[in-house]
């Protein structure tokens, strides 16, 4: 009798408040991410299964400070092999709308390995135009970044302003590795 009782209040429960608050282009930009996530965790078993890196290797947090860099970026074991290789995937959905704005992979504290062609420019050591055109290799520990870096949920939809200044949308989707949560994919966007 419980079970049943259970069942119907299961029943008379609203959906996710998440999903009832996707408009059209967020529900585009959700399927871009899970495709975007989907190919990059191909890759990640890819470069796993060939021996080109390792578990450990793709899980560290091990953050190495690059020096004279403001803001600060790091590098890990695995930051340069995701260069090549992510780099095409990321910039490949970023040029699917003129609203979007990133397209990145983040580990689960923030970390941002690879970011898109536009913003991976050579520093310049302006600590204003590199924060606005370097913004690979650093750690977004901000309350947007770190929780869509911590999401485990099938997507989560954040409204927020950006450290440029900028209103934008952060749509983001877990990437789990061998049952193990690596991180997410954020995709940036705006409205209009």
């Amino acid at each position: 009798m419980r079970l049943i009782q259970l069942l119907m209040l299961f029943m008379l429960l609203p959906a996710p408040l998440q999903a009832l608050e996707l408009n059209a282009f967020d529900q585009k930009v959700k399927g871009w991410a899970e495709d975007c996530r989907d190919e990059i965790r191909t890759q990640f078993d890819l470069l796993l299964t060939s021996g080109k890196l390792s578990v450990p290797q793709l899980f560290d947090t091990f953050y190495i400070p690059i020096p004279n860099t403001s803001p600060q970026k790091f590098h890990t074991q695995y930051d340069r092999v995701t260069d090549g290789v992510i780099r095409p995937i990321i910039d490949k959905y970023l040029a699917l709308d003129k609203r979007l704005v990133f397209v990145v992979p983040v580990d689960v504290n923030g970390y941002l390995p690879t970011h898109n062609s536009r913003y991976s420019r050579p520093l310049t050591g302006d600590s204003d135009v590199d924060a606005k055109w370097n913004r690979t290799k650093r750690l977004f520990s901000d309350r947007t970044g770190l929780a869509a870096a911590h999401n485990k949920k099938p997507f989560l939809l954040q409204r927020y302003s950006r450290d440029t200044g900028e209103v934008m949308s952060d749509l983001s989707v877990p990437i789990i590795i061998q049952n193990r949560h690596w991180g997410a994919v954020r995709i940036g966007y705006r409205q209009k």
